[in-house]
């Protein structure tokens, strides 16, 4: 059959990616936006709903210091702090999962499984049990989450390279081990700091202690990750086909493991050891989104911010005015999700 005057097939089958990275780069912008307002929308209800219910004419003018001295107290020193504690603990987790379940290429991968969770607790509570001053406290998060990054990496990669499936039983033993450290420094802790200690270790928000240096790291980190989201799409499809694609496959591992170990000592430092935002969030938001890490990583920080903040208004409100750990909230959430996700993976 004749081709038509100006049609070249060869020129129309290179067209043809470009124009479907242009397409999903249009229809993610919607995503992105969608999500941008719901988590806006909880962190709202997070600054009206408690127990002492506002109207939200009520929080703008306790936002912009105006209106009833009370109501500014409560929304500008209480309730805005937290939200926005939840909102950065529960980006910066899912991040830090969709970060290590890129790089592994396993959707099983998160902070807690890994052990990086486990090593940031472990760091934290040393320093409350030590005394250490408030700064101290996220220095040992960090430290420990770093220091279990290392250990995990080291004895997964041995003496050859390391493998995805090693490098995940590795994780598993070595939050066991951090487990067992855990346990062992409540033991030690006197009775007057242990309650706070077993409050915190589940997960809380009722006291966050740098709500807005959280919100920071989380956008660093965001503003790190999107340059490299391109290597990141050719990380997925494996070592030896991002390497003939000139990604550097030694150094970008090590980077990953870096941001997910600053994001989850964060997050821990900010709520605690929460469990399942990491490892539900970037795999709902792959089955919806798709797997391109343009739209996927801030996509997984949007979701898991406001799936945090939505947990800790339950959390406020279900048993009012007793408040109940966030931690649980989001077990209790993430465990019918994740099989859910499972399931619907399966068929």
């Amino acid at each position: 059959m004749p081709e038509h005057k100006g049609y070249n097939r060869r020129s129309c089958r290179l067209a043809l990616p470009k124009l479907f990275v242009a397409m999903s780069r249009i229809s993610a912008v919607p995503a992105l936006l969608a999500l941008a307002a719901i988590a806006l929308v909880a962190i709202a209800l997070a600054l009206s709903a408690g127990s002492v219910a506002i109207d939200p004419a009520s929080v703008l003018r306790a936002l912009f210091a105006s209106g009833d001295p009370t109501q500014q107290v409560i929304v500008r020193g209480l309730r805005l702090p937290r939200a926005v504690a939840g909102f950065a603990a529960g980006g910066c987790l899912a991040l830090a999962g969709a970060l290590l379940q890129v790089l592994l290429r396993n959707a099983l991968a998160d902070p807690y499984v890994l052990g990086v969770s486990g090593g940031a607790a472990a760091g934290a509570l040393t320093m409350m049990l030590l005394g250490a001053t408030a700064w101290l406290v996220p220095a040992g998060a960090f430290g420990g989450a770093l220091a279990s990054t290392a250990v995990v990496f080291g004895l997964a990669r041995g003496r050859g390279p390391w493998s995805p499936t090693r490098l995940l039983l590795t994780g598993v033993v070595v939050a066991a081990g951090w487990g067992a450290v855990v346990a062992l420094i409540l033991s030690l802790a006197p009775e007057a700091q242990l309650r706070g200690m077993l409050f915190w270790l589940i997960g809380d928000l009722s006291a966050p202690p740098a709500a807005w240096w959280t919100l920071g790291a989380l956008a660093l980190a965001v503003a790190a990750v999107l340059p490299i989201a391109g290597d990141l799409n050719a990380l997925a499809r494996g070592d030896i086909a991002a390497a003939a694609l000139g990604v550097d496959v030694l150094r970008l591992p090590w980077l990953l493991f870096a941001l997910a170990a600053f994001l989850t000592a964060a997050a821990v430092t900010t709520a605690g050891a929460i469990g399942f935002v990491g490892l539900i969030v970037p795999h709902a938001v792959r089955l919806v989104l798709g797997n391109d890490q343009r739209v996927l990583l801030p996509a997984s920080a949007l979701a898991g911010g406001t799936l945090l903040v939505i947990a800790d208004i339950l959390a406020r409100q279900i048993a009012a005015p007793a408040q109940l750990p966030t931690g649980v909230i989001t077990a209790l959430i993430g465990v019918p999700t994740f099989l859910y996700l499972l399931r619907r993976e399966q068929r």
